[in-house]
C-alpha cells in the first residue's frame, strides 16, 4: 500500500500552533517558509538551516516550502525583475543544498487569497472563512473605490451593494476592510487601503495574456535551475480562481494548467493541487483535472468548500462541493502508480488545508484558517478516508 505523506503548515516561531502541538497531531512533515524575509531577497543557506534545525529538533521533517514568494516586479516584468529572478534561482539552489526539494509558489498579482468573512458562524457553532460576492462588490465599489470598478458589475449588482453597505455600521465596514486586506501578503508586507489601490493601478496596463506570458518567461528561466537541482516547482492555483479587483488570473482552470505545462514541459514545472481553490469555479471538474495532471502534481492541499449562489464558504473536509472520496481515490491511484514504477516520489505530501476555528481555539488568536483543532479534525477525517479506500482496494 502507498500512503500520502501527512504534512502540516507551520508559519515559523511566531505561529500560535507550536511544533510540539504539530508533533502531537501525528504528521511527519512540515510545510514552512521564511516569512520574516522580505520578498525577492535570497534565502541564505544559514537562514534555511536555522529553520530546518528547529523543525528537526522537534522530530519533524521540513520537506515542502510554502511559499517562495515571487516579487511583484517579476509578475509585471518591471523594475528590478531581472535581479529578483536571479535571487530566486539562488534560493532554489540553496534550498536544494539543504535537501528541501518541493517549492510551492503562486503567481497571483497583489493578492494571495481573498475572503469577505474570516469568522463565518457555521451550523455547529465553529467559525470558518467565506467569500460573498455581494460583500466583495460593496467593498470594491464603495470602500476601496477602485477606479473603473463600476464597469465590472451590472447596475443591479451595484444597487444591491449600495443597499448592503448602507446597512453596515462603521465598525462593520472597518471589519470588512480588515477581512479583505487579510488575504494580502501580510506576512511579508504591510498594506493599507491606499497602498492596495496603488498596487492595483500598477496592473492597469497588464492583460491576462501579458501576465501569462510573464509567468512562462519566468518559468523558462527558473525551471532549468530547478532541473539541475532536482527541485520540484509546484504552482498554487488562484484563490479564488476568477478575476478580482480587475486583476488578471492565469492559474484558474484546466486549460490554464494545460497551457502552462505545454509551454514549459519539464517534470519540474509542476502543480500544487488545491481542491478548495479549484472548486470555487463551477466549470472545474476536479476529478478529471487530477487524473490529467497527476504525473506533475508534487503537493496537495485538501480543503472543501460549499458553493452557493452568492459565493462559497469553507466547509468540513468531507462535506462540501468537492467529492473528497473521489479525489482521495485518484490520489491513491497516482501514488500506487509511482510506487509500481519505482519512482522516488511515490508518497505525495498532503496537508489538511484550513480548518474551522472550534472548541478551545475559539478563545485563541489564530491565523485565518490555520487554527490547530479544526485542521486536526480535517486530518483525522482524511486519514480515515485514505485508510478506508486502501482497505477496500486491498480486498477487491
Amino acid at each position: 500500500m502507498s500512503g500520502m505523506k501527512q504534512s502540516w503548515r507551520w508559519y515559523g516561531p511566531e505561529d500560535p500552533v507550536s511544533l510540539s502541538d504539530i508533533k502531537q497531531a501525528g504528521v511527519s512533515d512540515i510545510v514552512s517558509a521564511l516569512h520574516h524575509l522580505p520578498n525577492g531577497i535570497i534565502w541564505s543557506i544559514e537562514e534555511i538551516l536555522k529553520r530546518k534545525k528547529s523543525i528537526e529538533d522537534a522530530g519533524l521533517i521540513w520537506s515542502v516550502v510554502e511559499s517562495v514568494p515571487v516579487h511583484e516586479d517579476v509578475k509585471k516584468r518591471t523594475g528590478d525583475y531581472r535581479q529578483f529572478i536571479e535571487n530566486y534561482k539562488t534560493t532554489i539552489k540553496n534550498l536544494s543544498a539543504c535537501q528541501i526539494n518541493i517549492l510551492c509558489y503562486n503567481f497571483m498579482p497583489v493578492v494571495d487569497w481573498t475572503r469577505t468573512d474570516l469568522k463565518k458562524v457555521m451550523a455547529d457553532g465553529s467559525l470558518g472563512l467565506s467569500f460573498d460576492k455581494l460583500a466583495y462588490t460593496a467593498f470594491d465599489v464603495f470602500l476601496l473605490e477602485r477606479k473603473g470598478a463600476e464597469d465590472d458589475y451590472s447596475s443591479s449588482e451595484i444597487s444591491n451593494a449600495k443597499t448592503y453597505i448602507d446597512q453596515l455600521s462603521q465598525e462593520e465596514k472597518s471589519l470588512l476592510v480588515s477581512n479583505m486586506i487579510a488575504g494580502l501578503p501580510g506576512a511579508e508586507e504591510s498594506y493599507t487601503v491606499e497602498k492596495f489601490k496603488k498596487r492595483l493601478e500598477e496592473y492597469d496596463s497588464i492583460s491576462s495574456d501579458d501576465l501569462k506570458d510573464n509567468l512562462v518567461k519566468f518559468l523558462k528561466e527558473i525551471v532549468p535551475v530547478a532541473e539541475e537541482n532536482q527541485a520540484k516547482m509546484c504552482i498554487h492555483p488562484d484563490d479564488p480562481p476568477f478575476s478580482l479587483f480587475g486583476l488578471p488570473r492565469v492559474v484558474s482552470t484546466a486549460e490554464d494548467i494545460r497551457s502552462l505545462f505545454s509551454a514549459v514541459p519539464s517534470y519540474f514545472n509542476g502543480l500544487t493541487f488545491c481542491t478548495g481553490s479549484f472548486a470555487a469555479r463551477r466549470d472545474n471538474n476536479l476529478e478529471q483535472m487530477f487524473v490529467e495532471f497527476a504525473p506533475r502534481i508534487h503537493f496537495v492541499h485538501l480543503r472543501n468548500i460549499r458553493l452557493h449562489e452568492g459565493g462559497f464558504f469553507e466547509s468540513d473536509h468531507l462535506s462540501g462541493s468537492v467529492d473528497m472520496a473521489a479525489i482521495m481515490n485518484e490520489l491513491i491511484n497516482e501514488m500506487t502508480r509511482r510506487k509500481n514504477e519505482n519512482l522516488q516520489d511515490s508518497s505525495i505530501p498532503v496537508r489538511p488545508d484550513h480548518g474551522h476555528q472550534m472548541l478551545d481555539d475559539l478563545a485563541k488568536s489564530t491565523n485565518p484558517g490555520y487554527s490547530a483543532i479544526g485542521r486536526l479534525r480535517g486530518l483525522a477525517e482524511l486519514r480515515g478516508l485514505e485508510l478506508g479506500i486502501l482497505h477496500r482496494n486491498k480486498l477487491s
